[in-house]
């Protein structure tokens, strides 16, 4: 529901700002959604004892270093709706959003033994030309026994399990006996 929200949200910012501009308020919104990990300040946002007018200071000073308007009136126009809990859902779309318009990704490599910096980066090289955009690939050693790489923004998923391998091996092998 508040991804369908930033949506809307995203779409009218889009339609009256430039690219460089979306990309400082894409960061401005990143910033604010991380205030929302910190239980005390999400408290202070949901408490109903806690004017409207106050919620939009302690936001609106949150952002003024930035000097924008269009932060400024967004930032007002979800507290005056009551909407400051899709703060954190806009900064993902807005991340989303850029991805998919400067075609720079971001993904992950899951494995149980260490994967090579030269192998993160041909995996990264070869999904980049495949999909004609930017991959950069962080590796994140798990339990996951096999290779994982996930790149969720285009909705990628390759895995290969050592088991399911041999699972697949002792089938084939079976066939043809």
């Amino acid at each position: 529901m508040e991804e369908l929200i930033a949506k809307k949200y995203i779409k009218a910012i889009k339609n009256s700002s430039d690219a460089t501009k979306l990309d400082g308020v894409a960061e401005v919104f990143s910033v604010l959604a991380e205030s929302f990990k910190d239980d005390k300040f999400v408290n202070i946002m949901n408490n109903p004892n806690v004017s409207l007018n106050d919620k939009s200071s302690i936001l609106l000073d949150s952002v003024k270093s930035v000097k924008s308007e269009a932060v400024n009136n967004l930032i007002k126009l979800l507290v005056e709706k009551k909407r400051i809990s899709v703060i954190p859902a806009l900064a993902e779309e807005f991340r989303k959003d850029l991805a998919h318009s400067t075609k720079n990704y971001k993904g992950v490599i899951y494995s149980d033994t260490d994967v090579s910096k030269k192998v993160i980066r041909d995996l990264s090289d070869g999904l980049s030309k495949k999909f004609n955009s930017t991959i950069v690939l962080d590796f994140i050693k798990t339990d996951f026994n096999g290779i994982k790489v996930e790149v969720d923004d285009l909705g990628i998923e390759i895995d290969f399990s050592k088991s399911r391998i041999n699972t697949q091996m002792i089938e084939h092998i079976i066939k043809a006996i």
